[in-house]
């Protein structure tokens, strides 16, 4: 089987697009499409229903593409091990990271990084922990900072730090003179969350599950400088790390009771090859984070 047909095949499967893949690739699309036929031609399996304005895998294509997934990754960490086996003194560090940690905890750890290993470059990514761990698992990310309730045994993880979730108001807000609220207390609030997905609204969603009580959510957004307004102005409470409140004295902060910890993790595909740039920063951020003991 030819190595570039396949992975045409699978960029193609990826974008649900001729067009896309080709532009993703680098190349004309015409070169795509005929490398596709050819493949197909080969195997003697249709690989994609074609339609008018777009395409979609046959039953065959499906199966083709959960192993040209496996083959794709595994050829990219391979040219990337002979490269640094080669000598190869530049590297690029890509993390995915949900954004509390991307805007309070990495940016100090990254220019400390960075004037460590001046040459290496750096991708962040951010995303919700959920959406984070699935990029991971299909090789589209290096690293990432994932909850550590649920990671599956194709991920190597390890502990990061712990985080208390906080209830955040307002200063003239009646629960500002509380040290903690109950999660109904919370959940019988006007709530101001991030959207599904990230790992905070994740332990919103169980809590009112097991409470039995719907939630009254009147805002929905990821950016942290709308959630801190809202609340700041009395249109809605939130519950935000610690690190994302405590330079901000108009925001008071409380407990859950009984509280809320969150075990993060940095974490990487088992099967992956992790590079030199990448291992670096892994052993950087772990020296360096409060989980291990040589940060305060």
């Amino acid at each position: 089987m030819d190595y570039k047909a396949l992975s045409y095949f699978y960029e193609v499967a990826r974008q649900q697009s001729f067009t896309r893949a080709a532009n993703r690739l680098q190349v004309a699309q015409p070169a795509v499409s005929m490398a596709i036929k050819r493949l197909e031609q080969q195997l003697q399996l249709t690989l994609f229903h074609r339609h008018e304005r777009q395409i979609s895998l046959t039953d065959e294509g499906e199966c083709l593409f959960a192993q040209a997934q496996r083959i794709v990754q595994m050829m990219s960490d391979a040219d990337l091990e002979m490269a640094e086996l080669r000598g190869l003194e530049q590297g690029a560090v890509q993390l995915g990271t949900p954004s509390m940690l991307g805007s309070y905890h990495f940016p100090p750890i990254i220019m400390a990084f960075r004037h460590r290993y001046p040459n290496l470059t750096f991708s962040v990514y951010e995303g919700g922990a959920w959406q984070l761990q699935q990029m991971l698992e299909k090789g589209e990310l290096d690293l990432a900072v994932i909850e550590a309730e649920e990671i599956p045994d194709s991920i190597e993880a390890r502990t990061l730090m712990r985080e208390e979730m906080r209830v955040v108001v307002a200063k003239d807000h009646p629960f500002a003179s509380r040290t903690a609220i109950t999660p109904a207390e919370f959940l019988q609030e006007d709530l101001v969350l991030f959207r599904k997905g990230y790992f905070h609204r994740k332990v919103i969603d169980r809590l009112a599950e097991e409470s039995a009580i719907q939630p009254r959510i009147n805002f929905e957004t990821n950016l942290l400088p709308l959630i801190r307004s809202i609340v700041k102005q009395g249109f809605g409470i939130s519950t935000l790390l610690r690190m994302a409140t405590e330079d901000d004295p108009e925001l008071v902060t409380l407990s859950f009771d009984p509280p809320i910890v969150l075990d993060l993790c940095l974490a990487w595909r088992k099967d992956g090859y992790l590079s030199k740039a990448n291992q670096a920063f892994v052993d950087f951020v772990l020296d360096n984070s409060p989980a291990s003991g040589h940060a305060e």
